[in-house]
């Protein structure tokens, strides 16, 4: 049987393991290879989402273009068959004609 400390990342002097633990670069001291392996692993991060999150960015504008056509063609066609100007243009040629014969009937 194996020791219980035997494939265990824990060091051997605490309990703790120290894995995964959150730094803050700003208060605590790090070295400048420190700061570049950290570098390194959030820009590996970053490109193993990036084919993701373009999809998803694709989609999104995608969908919000639609939406936007949409609202735009309905506006066009619900204002196209809106007849009250209509009905305003002919109470105004009736208004222009009752005063043209008024000024001359008598």
């Amino acid at each position: 049987m194996a020791a219980s400390g035997a494939g265990d990342p824990r060091d051997a002097k605490s309990e703790k393991a120290p894995f995964a633990q959150r730094i803050d670069p700003t208060r605590d001291k790090l070295s400048p290879a420190q700061l570049h392996f950290m570098r390194q692993v959030q820009l590996a991060q970053w490109q193993k989402t990036l084919p993701q999150r373009r999809t998803r960015n694709i989609v999104t504008g995608l969908g919000i273009g639609a939406l936007v056509l949409a609202i735009y063609g309905y506006t066009f066609y619900s204002v196209s068959q809106e007849r009250f100007l209509d009905e305003l243009e002919d109470e105004a040629r009736a208004a222009r004609a009752r005063a043209q014969a008024r000024a001359a009937g008598p």
